[in-house]
């Protein structure tokens, strides 16, 4: 057992192999926020599709927390706001506030079809635009809605693990 554990500290995690100390360096925005981000999730009028493939990413199957990536309930404690669905009359004002709330340096995370360019909801009445046109966007992930698998790797590219 004392082998095994001796092993465990080597290695680092034990689900996957030790990082080479030559590898690249981490993203800009990876290395402003120390290898960790606190997550604050704005809703701008999307039809929900996104915020369950948001909780599929942050629970056990894909655990985006084991990689540095935590949901706040504050702009105030957020470094990046992922925004899900096209931009709603009534969500413009809420989300340039929260955008304003958040502390630099700060990342805007566009979620899914919606949030990029409209998707289903381009033309509606009740919609504005895509969330670029209301704050500026970092990261785009694509998808109707995208795959768990998309959303932790674009979180993994923010923390650089």
């Amino acid at each position: 057992m004392r082998r095994l554990l001796g092993k465990i500290r080597k290695t680092g995690r034990v689900a996957e192999p030790p990082v080479p100390a030559s590898a690249e360096p981490p993203p800009p925005a990876a290395a402003a926020f120390g290898g960790s981000v606190q997550i604050r999730h704005v809703d701008a009028g999307s039809c929900n599709g996104c915020e369950v493939e948001i909780a599929s990413a942050f629970a056990p199957v894909y655990d985006a927390e084991r990689y540095g990536a935590r949901l706040v309930a504050s702009p105030r404690h957020a470094d990046v706001l992922l925004v899900t669905g096209p931009v709603t009359r009534n969500m413009a004002d809420p989300l340039r506030r929260t955008y304003e709330a958040t502390p630099e340096p700060k990342v805007v995370v566009a979620l899914g079809d919606c949030a990029r360019n409209c998707g289903a909801f381009a033309g509606g009445h009740g919609v504005i635009g895509p969330v670029s046109d209301i704050v500026p966007v970092d990261v785009e992930i694509a998808g109707c809605p995208p795959p768990p698998e998309a959303i932790v790797a674009a979180l993994r590219g923010l923390t650089g693990r």
